[in-house]
């Protein structure tokens, strides 16, 4: 089955603690994964920052809005248990429970008002994601946008401002020593490209062969891949980097994972996210840090 929304989670979380024992979030979890039949790929799903299953999150939210309505208590930290009113609720045989529901407590309706949401949005609407997949999902689509803009840009760049491009980006990277070492390194000549050799790190331990073809639309196939390993052999060098502003055929990117040498290839669309991620041709234009309570502050000696 799909991943069950955060509010379908609440009435089975709430059933889960009717034994008013103390429960942990992570035997919540478990406990709830296999009551809903969750596969491995789909326990371990994450959300588009990579930083949190999405399961855990939806959990993690259906336990605060079950503890603002007053249907739950933490006991310590990680761990909480229901309450009296909990048990009433349960008592009472809800088909489900959800914001609704729980708007019915006035606790509840202040912890909506804290957070600015619309009336309408109390009384009508039920919002099926969290705020972190919200807030994650908009920010993925804001990257998504910057990425296909960055990469229209490349495709129209020159080749000397690509391969500008490139040298920094591989130094950014952590590759080539400084930029004026990398620049002397890379830019010997290549049709519509760049073609050189550039040192792995800043000791110049081992170095790396770097090919790129700033193509519109065609696909690299693979007899590039091929020359481009002769390439390597010819240089005596173990390892490559190909990049290209379109992409790899099927057949170039098996060829590319069966040959001696190690090599990389990055098509247009990985060049990009590297480049965002780097701060490459793009700027940061708002910040937004989220925070949570540090329970360790809190936690007496």
């Amino acid at each position: 089955m799909t991943i069950p929304v955060f509010q379908q989670i609440m009435l089975p979380l709430l059933q889960l603690l009717e034994d008013r024992q103390e429960h942990s979030l992570r035997q919540v979890i478990d406990s709830l994964s296999n009551q809903f039949n969750l596969t491995q790929e789909e326990q371990h799903e994450l959300l588009p920052s990579g930083k949190q299953a999405i399961f855990d999150n939806r959990v993690g939210w259906a336990r605060t809005h079950l503890k603002k309505a007053g249907l739950i208590e933490s006991t310590r930290r990680g761990f909480f248990r229901i309450t009296d009113r909990g048990l009433q609720v349960l008592n009472q045989k809800p088909t489900k429970i959800d914001v609704k529901f729980l708007n019915q407590f006035e606790e509840f309706r202040e912890f909506r008002a804290i957070r600015r949401e619309k009336p309408t949005e109390l009384d009508e609407e039920e919002p099926e994601t969290t705020p972190e997949e919200a807030l994650a999902n908009v920010y993925q689509d804001l990257k998504n946008n910057l990425a296909s803009e960055l990469l229209q840009q490349l495709k129209a760049s020159s080749p000397r401002q690509f391969e500008n491009i490139v040298i920094d980006l591989l130094v950014a990277m952590g590759y080539g020593g400084s930029r004026k070492e990398a620049a002397k390194a890379i830019g010997r000549g290549g049709d519509e490209g760049i073609d050189g050799i550039i040192n792995e790190d800043r000791l110049g331990l081992d170095v790396i062969y770097v090919q790129a073809k700033k193509w519109e639309s065609t696909t690299v196939g693979r007899p590039e891949i091929q020359k481009f390993a002769g390439a390597l052999q010819g240089q005596h060098a173990r390892k490559g980097i190909f990049i290209t502003t379109s992409n790899f055929s099927k057949e170039a990117a098996d060829f590319a994972s069966r040959v001696d040498n190690k090599i990389i290839l990055l098509d247009g669309d990985t060049l990009v996210q590297y480049m965002i991620d780097h701060n490459i041709g793009v700027t940061p234009s708002v910040n937004y840090e989220v925070k949570k309570i540090d329970l360790d502050y809190f936690t007496e000696e």
